[in-house]
């Protein structure tokens, strides 16, 4: 009996001492709720490790090849949010190649590998860079009006792997643009209305965009001593404005339009027989472009579980090249339209939850132009394609989403060279790959990329 007393004071002293230590613990945390709003930063992890099969297949047959190119690519997604109106979200990342070295870029001689729309897209160093870097308000009340949220961000903006682009990664969140001829890194605005409680229609919503992917300023400490004032021995500012407008969005049927036009797209000046003048970028016009993109998640109406799981997609873009007076847009001093199809189905796999099937197709115009930079493929952007792309991926959880495991085919076949290149006369004519055969077998030295293929495996941690 006196042991079981002994027992149950001891007990009871630290039943105490626990409460006390509590009560102090309570204390230290209401203080630092006081000092940060009750809100506190929150950190996500995405770590993934690739390997990379590459070739390429010149017009003169001679190929190109990079046989296991192993890669790492981390991103620390971040974000506050301070009250139910007003957050800060963010994303720091590397983006290497195995043994790389800040010594090593890739060849960068003509310093596009460190353009700012692919800052974290190029295999670069194991530098800490900023993908993403904004804060958001949200509101539900507009002009007094009670069914009409709105929101409003600035800053360098979630502008990759967007809409439909977001298929082939396990269906992971879309970020902002339509991922069919946006798909870059970007500083910029937006402000959205949703008009899904006013109208009665389900996702209705309308999103203004604006953005500047380039700024012409002197640096720092010019010899001049007018520091960060306009240049003009340089191409102008590169702005960019739009909007993108769902009209319809239950869940099943997502229905989606952007509109943009940018100015003072760059390219490299050459004389007629396509020899360089200068190695530095010079501006030849503007772009415009229209994109209706469509999903469908789900076949039917509960007709089975498999279907359910269906997704399928269509796309439509349309490309316009407007050339500043004097200058050869594309190789054309006239405007120029271009046009990209796109379509894909993703299978609910048949052993496991979460696992994925995916297979899409699009198809690029003589004149097609998109902004997509930034897209994931080692090869190049398979949506600038002007000719066919191809594209088989096979997404498997390994542990829940956790660990993730994914197998990814691109093949693409060109019609005209010039795909991934920017907007001047020099490597922006396009050029039927008739011709450049034709061309190749009069001067060897005529040589360009007739396809381009990729086999990539991937491993990928996230929480």
């Amino acid at each position: 009996m006196k042991r079981i007393l002994t027992f149950a004071l001891l007990m009871s002293s630290a039943a105490g001492f626990a409460n006390a230590e509590i009560d102090a613990m309570k204390l230290q945390i209401r203080e630092l709720q006081k000092k940060t709003g009750g809100q506190h930063l929150n950190f996500n992890v995405d770590y993934r490790v690739t390997m990379d099969e590459l070739e390429y297949k010149m017009v003169s047959g001679t190929k190109y090849q990079s046989h296991n190119l192993l890669s790492s690519r981390l991103l620390l997604n971040m974000g506050y949010k301070y009250n139910d109106n007003l957050s800060f979200k963010g994303a720091l990342g590397y983006n290497k190649a195995f043994g790389d070295t800040a010594n090593h870029d890739q060849r960068n001689e003509s310093g596009t590998a460190n353009f700012d729309w692919i800052t974290n897209e190029n295999l670069s160093d194991n530098t800490i860079k900023v993908k993403e870097a904004y804060f958001l308000y949200k509101n539900d009340t507009f002009l007094g009006i009670n069914k009409l949220p709105w929101s409003f961000s600035i800053g360098r903006r979630p502008s990759t792997n967007g809409f439909l682009g977001n298929n082939r990664e396990g269906f992971e969140a879309a970020k902002s643009p339509l991922a069919h001829s946006i798909n870059v890194e970007f500083d910029g605005l937006s402000w959205k209305l949703e008009l899904d409680k006013l109208t009665g229609v389900s996702g209705m919503d309308f999103k203004v965009c604006a953005g500047r992917g380039l700024t012409n300023a002197k640096s720092r400490f010019d010899s001049t001593g007018v520091d960060y004032s306009y240049d003009n021995s340089k191409t102008d500012n590169i702005d960019m404005v739009g909007f993108i407008y769902t009209p319809y969005n239950d869940g099943q049927y997502n229905l989606k339009a952007q509109v943009f036009h940018a100015t003072n797209m760059i390219g490299i000046q050459a004389d007629n027989m396509g020899v360089p003048l200068s190695n530095d970028f010079k501006d030849f016009g503007d772009l415009n472009n229209v994109t209706v993109s469509m999903e469908v998640n789900g076949i039917g109406d509960m007709i089975n579980d498999y279907l359910d799981g269906v997704r399928v997609f269509g796309s439509y873009s349309m490309s316009e090249t407007d050339p500043s007076k004097g200058m050869y847009m594309l190789g054309s001093d006239k405007k120029q339209k271009g046009h990209s199809y796109w379509a894909g189905v993703t299978l609910p796999g048949l052993f496991k939850d979460g696992e994925s099937f995916g297979l899409e197709f699009n198809q690029g115009s003589k004149y097609w132009r998109s902004f997509t930079y930034g897209e994931d493929t080692l090869v190049g952007s398979k949506m600038a394609a002007r000719g066919k792309a191809y594209e088989a991926y096979y997404n498997l959880p390994l542990i829940d989403q956790a660990l993730t495991f994914q197998l990814r085919y691109t093949y693409i076949k060109y019609d005209y060279t010039g795909s991934n290149g920017f907007f001047g006369n020099y490597s922006g004519t396009p050029v039927s790959m008739t011709d450049m055969k034709a061309m190749n077998g009069m001067n060897p030295a005529k040589d360009a990329v007739e396809s381009a293929q990729a086999l990539r495996a991937t491993l990928r941690y996230q929480f």
